[in-house]
């Protein structure tokens, strides 16, 4: 069923990680479309929302021409590109890692013919998958000549060209100007902390930001030897394929935007991880309609006013943020931490970087399902935790669960339930980071329950229907400054 008023906030806001989830039909002109259509959203007692194409169509819709409902994917991105626009970009940026060298190969990832692949991406963003990776390559580019000092070789390397007269040709025809004169025009770029090892980029997003809430949230839940969370800065290993390294962000004072410090080491996954850590700092997210939406409500408000901005930590690993929130089932945030420590000194290789306590790279699911029930739960893991983590680790090592942004939300919390273990409140809270999925609700959370007076999972869930479909951001302000008293007051 779903909710009528939820699902017009979705469509006035264009939130495009709602594209695929619903279609909404105007009875006034008899046509349905999606909810990131450009046109004027229509008036919303002109509105009937359906849960896919089928049903709108049986209720005697016609496709809008504009938005084209039959190209509307399982789900939504994390910003304004469409899914299936967006998940090609991430899949490219992934093959610079992989070295998926092809289109014929990421359209069968997608399982889709190459002639599909085309005119999805030309409707969509209005260029070829060849322009989109073109683009998205020299965009990196421009930014990379802009802000750092790398060599103009290896600029046209980490944009993922093959060659650098290749990229000089292809700079020349777009910019009308070489690379190198960009780049004096530019003036001084900023440098890293070692200027021989590293550079800085900088990630813009859309204020309100509340910095210090995402940081304090990931002091909280920081793995040990893997990540250091300070209230500066985020400092963490990098494993991405074949490249290892480590990145530090910081916020960039008077500046929208948050300044990544990265190694060089990690120069040819730099598009990866730029993506990565975006999705780690919920860095796409429209703050003023989630906020305007969420202040609605009495309950919401004091917080939404004191914690402008606040964010939703994603995940920088699937995996990784995965058996952290297995770890912490039933036990404190500090005694899952500490356990933790112990699953990566166990399973994490080492690692050479100037930080004394960062030492280890996260664990692979690979390494971990290669492990015994005896080896995990000799760390203290109890053996419904331990067998967890092994069922967890062998599906992912398969490759039959992916644990990023591209998953179906609705799937995924399905498939994640069938694993032994995991329950509504893993799954709801992994949707909710991994996932980047924002109306999850972990409705059996002890503290949501608590801070909201008390209340049954049941009256929870009732309680934050009016939230949707932006529960997963309500979720972090009752966890932050709900308590009962206040709930009582309110």
């Amino acid at each position: 069923m779903i909710d009528q008023n939820a699902a017009y906030q979705a469509l006035t806001s264009r939130d495009a990680r709602f594209d695929g989830v619903f279609f909404v039909g105007v009875t006034s002109t008899g046509i349905y479309c999606r909810p990131i259509c450009p046109v004027k959203p229509p008036r919303k007692e002109n509105c009937l929302f359906f849960a896919s194409a089928e049903a709108a169509e049986k209720a005697s819709f016609r496709p809008c021409l504009r938005c084209r409902p039959e190209l509307a994917p399982g789900n939504a991105p994390v910003d304004n590109a469409h899914r299936i626009a967006d998940l090609l970009i991430q899949r490219i940026e992934e093959g610079l890692i992989e070295q998926v060298g092809n289109l014929e190969g990421i359209a069968a990832q997608f399982n889709l013919s190459l002639r599909q692949l085309r005119r999805i991406v030309q409707k969509e963003l209005g260029v070829s998958p060849l322009e989109l990776r073109q683009t998205r390559r020299l965009l990196l580019a421009k930014q990379l000549l802009t802000e750092t000092r790398l060599p103009i070789t290896e600029v046209a390397f980490a944009s993922g060209f093959a060659s650098l007269r290749r990229f000089n040709d292809v700079f020349n025809a777009c910019y009308r100007m070489p690379p190198g004169r960009l780049r004096k025009e530019a003036g001084e770029a900023s440098h890293g902390i070692i200027e021989s090892e590293t550079s800085c980029l900088q990630l813009s997003y859309r204020p309100p930001y509340d910095w210090s809430a995402m940081l304090a949230f990931l002091q909280l839940r920081a793995l040990k030897e893997v990540e250091i969370v300070d209230d500066q800065s985020y400092t963490r290993t990098v494993r991405l394929g074949a490249y290892r390294g480590w990145v530090r962000v910081t916020q960039v004072p008077g500046k929208h935007a948050l300044q990544v410090e990265f190694t060089h080491s990690l120069i040819g996954a730099l598009p990866a991880l730029l993506r990565r850590l975006r999705h780690l700092f919920d860095l796409n997210a429209h703050p003023d309609s989630i906020d305007r939406h969420l202040q609605q409500d009495p309950l919401l408000r004091d917080s939404i006013s004191k914690n402008p901005g606040l964010r939703v930590p994603g995940a920088f690993d699937g995996f990784e943020m995965t058996i952290r929130a297995i770890l912490g089932q039933q036990i404190t945030v500090k005694a899952a931490t500490t356990l933790g420590g112990r699953f990566v000194n166990a399973f994490g290789e080492s690692i050479n970087t100037p930080f004394p306590s960062l030492t280890r790279l996260t664990p692979l699911a690979g390494r971990v399902a290669t492990a015994t029930l005896d080896d995990i739960a000799s760390l203290g893991i109890v053996s419904a935790r331990s067998r967890c983590i092994m069922a967890l680790a062998q599906t992912c090592a398969s490759g039959e669960l992916v644990l990023d942004a591209s998953a179906h939300p609705e799937g995924m919390i399905a498939q994640l339930l069938a694993l032994p273990g995991i329950g509504n409140w893993t799954a709801q809270y992994i949707a909710m980071r991994a996932l980047r999925w924002p109306d999850a609700f972990p409705a059996d959370d002890i503290a949501v329950r608590n801070n909201l007076g008390g209340v049954s999972a049941k009256q929870a869930e009732a309680l934050s229907v009016g939230w949707q479909p932006w529960r997963s951001y309500a979720v972090l302000h009752i966890w932050k400054n709900l308590t009962p008293e206040k709930q009582k007051q309110g």
